[in-house]
């Protein structure tokens, strides 16, 4: 199925990886028809050569095509000749990357040493954004962008000269005032940062690229990354793309929000490489990698999908699809969560370990609620044909496939559904591409303005509990992304997944698509060379004193690089600002600079108190 529309893929309903041209990186060519290559990136000083070159060996024998290096200053720059000469030494040639911010010399000298340079567009050349509105005339606009042209194609030649290739990696949140006094911190902004950059690389005819586009908001980040694609088949640009979601956090959270983000753009077939950014050891992002990029090998030569093309919805900007409200789903109510209780009854699973309390619970053919009434789980037939079921609460499970061809003989339904106020959909896939059928499914009651409310239901088998979080993200996330659902229900048949387990992993999934808020939100990145205090500590000190405050969302940053940008999708957060020292943040403000990051904690709880956000356990 095509979508003129919205040309950002060629096919909603067929999976296949979107075409982009290959780029030699060192010794590993990305894009075109090579495998999506997993990377990771250093949190060592670069300056210390032993302990760099240490943990790139950890990162590539964990399963790494190529690792990112931080080059902070001049004495970074020009130690990556070192590190690289040692890994030769010791027989390791995996492509190194340099992470460039502000200081173009820094690019100049690291593209001598390595595979390829990543730079920043809202910082590289334009000042570093201080979150201020300046208004540009056209005239002056265009004269900021000749003197970056002028400054970028040296540099482009340098990469040329060298064989070195270049990423532009776009931040939300690190955008440049110039940028955001046009287009503001928006999709639109984000996507014409980096097209700026790409405009002048194709005028140079220099076409060793690689694009990236983050945000620690799932949302915002797929609704961009498919943006920037649409943009760039206007302008006839096919470059390869990298994915990731920053400052994801760590455990569970940092999985099922990388699943999430990543995943859908994945689903899609977008991505030619991707980093798992976790608040943890670097080479611990690499199996999670893997694993996300094995599942939707799963989703190849699947069954063939269809569906009504003017049924679209916007694939850049968010709108939940409009339902009427039945009890307490649909219409402007929150997806509810509904668990499976499996062989188990309620009064087994009860009371409910920890906070998170579903709205309902499967069992059977019927759904109760936590006082044990029940309304009864019915087929397609018995909602037809049986007229008992008229003027009751009920919930109808179905397929597409099932669904299609019951629609088929008895077109009836169509009639029924419309007029019906008591019903809900719980819907169910058997495809091997799970995403595009649901996404099929919605598209079709789109089109016949069914307004039911659907429970999206996905069943399982998975041992492992981290297997299960990436493949229940990866499948469902980008339909929640994209306002589909008014419901979730996630059930695994195998006992070593606990019914608490499988509970929290509906309402994580529910988070990190931005549908539901049900805890605190940390925001926290993986760290590099630039964070000069105990990252992981603190982190693991944050979530732990702050994580009933489930009303707010908190960032952990290792540096003020991105820091401040990516704090304004935040309440309060930790910016680091020098050697075990952080900045505290309400949203954008700093209120209290340079303190020890073993006070910061109780200093942050004081904060919130006096701005009133503080709540009691």
């Amino acid at each position: 199925m095509h979508n003129p529309n919205f040309k950002y893929i060629n096919d909603l309903c067929r999976f296949e990886r979107l075409k982009t041209r290959e780029v030699q990186v060192g010794s590993i060519p990305i894009g075109g028809g090579n495998p999506i290559r997993i990377q990771s990136m250093t949190d060592t000083d670069t300056r210390d050569t032993e302990a760099t070159v240490s943990q790139i060996i950890r990162i590539i024998k964990a399963g790494a095509d190529y690792v990112r290096v931080t080059v902070k200053g001049l004495r970074d720059a020009e130690n990556l000749k070192d590190i690289k000469k040692e890994l030769d030494d010791l027989g390791f040639n995996t492509p190194l990357i340099a992470d460039i911010h502000f200081n173009p010399k820094l690019a100049e000298i690291a593209a001598r040493h390595i595979s390829k340079v990543r730079i920043n567009p809202g910082n590289f050349y334009d000042k570093r954004a201080q979150f201020e509105h300046h208004i540009y005339t056209d005239e002056q606009y265009r004269e900021e962008l000749q003197k970056i042209e002028e400054l970028f194609i040296p540099f482009l030649e340098l990469l040329r000269k060298r064989n070195t290739a270049l990423r532009i990696g776009a931040n939300h949140g690190s955008l440049s005032d110039r940028i955001m006094s046009r287009y503001g911190d928006t999709s639109t902004g984000i996507v014409e940062s980096v097209m700026e950059f790409l405009r002048i690389c194709k005028k140079a005819d220099f076409h060793d690229v690689v694009i990236s586009i983050k945000s620690s908001n799932t949302r915002m980040m797929v609704y961009t990354v498919r943006l920037l694609c649409f943009k760039m088949r206007l302008e006839e640009m096919d470059y390869p793309l990298h994915l990731g979601v920053t400052e994801a956090g760590e455990g569970e959270e940092g999985r099922i929000r990388s699943a999430v983000g990543i995943g859908a753009l994945l689903a899609d077939g977008i991505g030619d490489t991707i980093r798992v950014s976790l608040t943890e050891s670097p080479e611990m992002e690499i199996p999670v990698a893997r694993k996300l990029i094995d599942h939707f090998k799963s989703y190849q030569d699947h069954p063939k999908i269809t569906a009504p093309l003017h049924a679209q919805t916007n694939p850049f900007e968010y709108e939940r699809r409009s339902t009427r409200p039945v009890m307490n789903m649909g219409g402007r109510f929150l997806p509810v969560v509904i668990a499976d209780l499996g062989e188990r009854s309620l009064q087994e699973v009860l009371p409910i370990r920890g906070k998170l309390i579903p709205d309902y619970f499967l069992s059977g053919n019927k759904v109760i609620d936590i006082q044990g009434n029940a309304n009864p789980v019915i087929s397609l037939e018995e909602y037809l044909f049986e007229s008992t079921r008229w003027g009751r609460m009920k919930f109808i499970r179905t397929n597409k496939m099932e669904f299609d061809k019951f629609m088929d003989h008895h077109p009836e339904i169509i009639t029924k559904l419309k007029q019906t106020r008591k019903t809900v959909l719980i819907l169910e896939s058997f495809n091997k591409n799970p995403f595009a059928e649901l996404r099929a499914f919605f598209m079709m009651l789109e089109t016949h303005i069914w307004k039911v409310p659907v429970i999206i239901f996905r069943s399982y088998s998975e041992r492992k509990l981290e297997d299960l979080q990436i493949k229940a993200s990866a499948d469902l996330g980008g339909l929640l992304i994209d306002g589909y659902g008014d419901g979730i229900c996630i059930s695994n048949d195998h006992e070593n997944i606990t019914f608490t387990e499988l509970k929290d992993l509906s309402f994580g999934i529910l988070q990190s698509s931005r549908m539901r808020v049900s805890r605190t939100e940390f925001i926290s990145c993986p760290g590099c060379g630039r964070t000069q205090f105990d990252l992981h500590e603190t982190t693991r000190r944050v979530k732990e004193h702050f994580g009933h405050l489930n009303h707010l969302k908190i960032g952990i940053m290792g540096c003020i690089v991105n820091g401040p940008g990516e704090m304004g999708d935040v309440d309060y957060g930790f910016v680091g600002s020098g050697n075990g020292k952080v900045s505290l943040y309400k949203g954008l403000q700093v209120v209290k600079r340079s303190i020890p990051f073993e006070n910061a904690v109780e200093e942050l709880e004081q904060m919130i108190r006096e701005n009133g956000d503080w709540a009691d356990v």
